[in-house]
């Protein structure tokens, strides 16, 4: 969707990430060039470099859905999660390694993916349509990066941030939602011998059902809903975890496999 004309601090807060990007030099926060809780104007700043990236030449491949756990929302003041777009060019392969610098400052969540075999377009989803939709379910990786200097953030940040996107790394044994019950699924990520992440389906917004009605809800209500194809990253099922050069994570979701990804040491430009 076009955000049509934009405004002067909505140009400046999307350079400023641009620049982040490009140079790997974490920017301050962009909270202070609007007013206090302006979502809105965030999600403007989001829109603006989603359509350069497309304009780039960048391919558009799903949304991952933020913010869904309610420790989280609390200490940014929010009662609701936040969305960010997802590309190809941000997918990584189950195993694969992610090259040094690729990442600001990045974080390692285990989550459910969905993928959509039908278009979602009703503003008032319901998990019914949810479940005749989704092709199947993979478990997945998703590796948060924020271009903001040390994750100092508010809802105002992590939403122009493009919802503190990074990477994202999907198993590859697809289940169908007859054979798992996503709220019942159970979750743990290690790094090495040490486990760093736990929780269940339920810590994700009460189920990532839920969170993938609200994200097809808000979409539709802004005119550009999910379609056949889009993979849908549910939110996280258990606390992030810092990931570091050399650091490897392998994710267990229960009824759903494994999946996994590296970091290659400092220095090393794999």
């Amino acid at each position: 969707m076009s955000a049509g004309a934009v405004s002067p601090a909505v140009t400046k807060a999307a350079d400023a990430l641009v620049e982040a990007t490009r140079t790997g030099v974490a920017c301050p926060p962009l909270r202070t060039l609007f007013a206090d809780g302006d979502v809105e104007s965030a999600y403007a700043v989001q829109r603006l470099n989603v359509e350069r990236g497309v304009a780039a030449g960048r391919r558009i491949v799903g949304r991952k859905i933020g913010l869904t756990s309610p420790a989280v929302q609390a200490q940014l003041g929010v009662g609701q999660p936040d969305f960010g777009a997802l590309f190809a060019d941000m997918a990584v392969a189950d195993g694969g390694t992610v090259e040094a610098g690729r990442l600001l400052q990045p974080k390692v969540e285990a989550e459910v993916a969905l993928v959509l075999g039908a278009d979602l377009p009703h503003r008032d989803c319901t998990v019914a349509d949810v479940l005749r939709a989704t092709d199947f379910a993979l478990p997945a990786l998703e590796l948060v990066d924020s271009r903001i200097a040390g994750w100092d953030i508010t809802i105002v940040d992590t939403v122009a941030d493009n919802a503190s996107s990074g990477l994202f790394v999907l198993g590859g044994t697809p289940v169908p939602l007859t054979q798992v019950d996503l709220r019942g699924v159970r979750m743990s990520m290690t790094s090495g011998d040490k486990v760093v992440s736990e929780g269940t389906g339920a810590d994700c917004l009460g189920g990532p059902l839920n969170a993938a009605v609200w994200l097809a809800s808000t979409l539709a209500a802004m005119g550009d809903p999910l379609r056949a194809g889009d993979v849908v990253l549910t939110g996280a099922l258990g606390p992030m975890a810092v990931a570091a050069p050399g650091d490897a994570f392998e994710a267990s979701i229960s009824g759903l496999g494994t999946v996994q990804v590296a970091f290659a040491p400092e220095g090393d430009n794999r």
